[in-house]
């Protein structure tokens, strides 16, 4: 890894790499295939599937920006998480996932389980008696969101991955909320990093795409040859895209912080907000974790309405600046509802047990001006307060 802050990666890297016409701009490469020099000699691209100049980019400068050795870029966030379980793991195997991740993760572990294709347990990874309990069945995988998606439950890392070290197995982690402008899992004892580069790495809210990072050569080699072989890669010009993107991400994250910090101070206030669910709160659980691993407390956010499901209805009716919708980290705010939205694939036993109730809320805090995001939560509360039924 290069001595170079992390803005300056995103924004330099592939820059005036063009040696045909000295684009400052590193071209978009569409083709599909590659022409051999001659009979027998393999070039370093020979087919998009396996090997792409401009998704080669974006991965170098993903890699990087995480501290890794290598990595793929995939067709969506859940093909990476596919990608990392389809090349660690067999039948016997055990990964150990939170109870509380992001539903469609929940989904793929759970299905693919179901299917014999290895094993799964989810535990409250924040309780160290029941971690320490799944550690001690010797598991191969350590799946860990922190914060976690929707209730932004915070793992100390660190303590974690000496932990799972110590009982034989790999640390992958879900870094979506964060990005690498916020947390570089790696540094902090990880094996594996993924990102959804559709959320904040892409910040846009149009392309879809993922990243899978590999600590060592030899773990990058091993996931390059699998997603090649069950074709987990993903588009050239989505990777353009999502390239662009990523020039932008340093300056975006601070706008998004800075946002949503003035919207907990006002949720505060607000009779009809109950829990709120953020580690930049003093009395949240994970508060000196994230202090201690963390550059910044990110822009997602929960809460729950204290109030009646007609008023949680009504407030989220009546927005104007938040958009009723999945995913999360664009420019423009969102707001999701996760138990029938992001979570539902999860049943209402396995929500309970993760404490995902049908009063959450989920914010994806934007780049709008601040004071126009307040206003329109105000005059939606205000709304939801004249619901009686």
């Amino acid at each position: 890894m290069s001595d170079k802050k992390l803005a300056t990666v995103a924004v330099r890297t592939g820059i005036e790499s063009d040696t045909q016409f000295n684009a400052v701009v590193p071209p978009i490469y569409l083709t599909s295939t590659y022409g051999f020099s001659q009979l027998g000699e393999v070039p370093q691209f020979d087919y998009s599937r396996s090997g792409n100049p401009t998704r080669n980019t974006l991965a170098e400068a993903l890699a990087e920006l995480e501290g890794g050795a290598g990595a793929v870029v995939t067709n969506c966030g859940t093909a990476a998480i596919n990608l990392l379980v389809s090349a660690l793991l067999g039948p016997e195997d055990l990964v150990v996932a939170p109870h509380d991740c992001y539903g469609g993760t929940y989904r793929l572990f759970d299905t693919r389980a179901g299917k014999g294709d290895f094993q799964v347990v989810f535990v409250d990874q924040t309780d160290p008696a029941a971690l320490a309990e799944a550690l001690a069945r010797n598991p191969k995988l350590v799946w860990v969101e922190t914060p976690s998606n929707p209730l932004l439950r915070v793992v100390d890392l660190a303590v974690l991955c000496a932990d799972a070290r110590q009982a034989g197995a790999l640390v992958a982690v879900d870094n979506t909320f964060l990005s690498p402008i916020l947390q570089q899992p790696i540094a902090l004892g990880a094996d594996f990093v993924v990102h959804s580069t559709t959320k904040y790495i892409n910040g846009h809210s149009d392309v879809l795409g993922g990243v899978l990072i590999a600590k060592t050569p030899e773990q990058a080699e091993t996931l390059s040859w699998w997603a090649n072989c069950i074709g987990a890669t993903g588009a050239p010009f989505d990777a353009y895209l999502t390239l662009r993107g990523l020039r932008t991400l340093a300056p975006r994250m601070r706008l998004h912080e800075e946002n949503s910090a003035k919207i907990l101070d006002y949720l505060q206030s607000q009779p009809l907000v109950g829990q709120i669910y953020h580690p930049s709160q003093p009395e949240h659980p994970g508060h000196a974790i994230a202090l201690k691993q963390q550059q910044g407390f990110g822009a997602m956010l929960s809460f729950e309405i204290a109030g009646s499901q007609a008023q949680l209805a009504a407030f989220v009716r009546q927005l104007q600046c938040f958009s009723l919708a999945e995913s999360l980290g664009g420019t423009e705010s969102l707001i999701c509802h996760p138990a029938s939205m992001t979570h539902r694939a999860m049943s209402d036993e396995a929500q309970a047990e993760a404490g995902i109730k049908p009063s959450l809320l989920r914010l994806s805090v934007g780049l709008e001006d601040a004071d126009d995001l307040i206003a329109d939560l105000a005059q939606a509360f205000a709304k939801a307060a004249e619901v009686t039924e």
